[in-house]
């Protein structure tokens, strides 16, 4: 049976955690100090989210505070698809360092916008709309 990386290598650690949101995704993060391979969903973060743009988002924050290589850090996301995911994840990644030192992080992540959460959902159908959302049925000509 497949151990649980995640709670494997952060039980006798101390670490930071937040909560990253964005549409429907969720992402629990939890920011340990060290050099090891960051996990989401006990997958290799770079397995998980393919692609090179995947890698600089990720970056983005740790890259902006300078401690790319100072954390690493654990995930469990759910909920959406792997964009909210993906920005879930920053949203979390961010959070997290703020919680270290918001003295120090808080600025530059803020200036960034990766602490604000993007609240942005998909429009609900609406009755009478004829199957769209801000679609109008058609009327009649004669």
């Amino acid at each position: 049976m497949k151990q649980n990386l995640i709670n494997k290598k952060s039980i006798d650690r101390k670490y930071t955690k937040a909560l990253g949101r964005r549409k429907t995704s969720s992402a629990r993060v939890r920011l340990l100090k060290g050099k090891e391979d960051s996990l989401v969903n006990n997958k290799k973060v770079f397995d998980y989210f393919p692609g090179k743009a995947s890698k600089t988002v990720i970056e983005k924050p740790l890259v902006e505070t300078e401690t790319l290589d100072k954390y690493y850090f654990t995930a469990k996301v759910t909920g959406g698809g792997k964009k909210g995911q993906l920005d879930a994840l920053v949203h979390g990644i961010s959070r997290a360092l703020t919680g270290l030192d918001g003295d120090k992080y808080r600025k530059p992540l803020k200036k960034l916008g990766l602490l604000t959460r993007d609240s942005r959902r998909r429009l609900r159908r609406m009755v009478g709309t004829g199957g769209k959302a801000r679609r109008q049925k058609q009327s009649p000509k004669r």
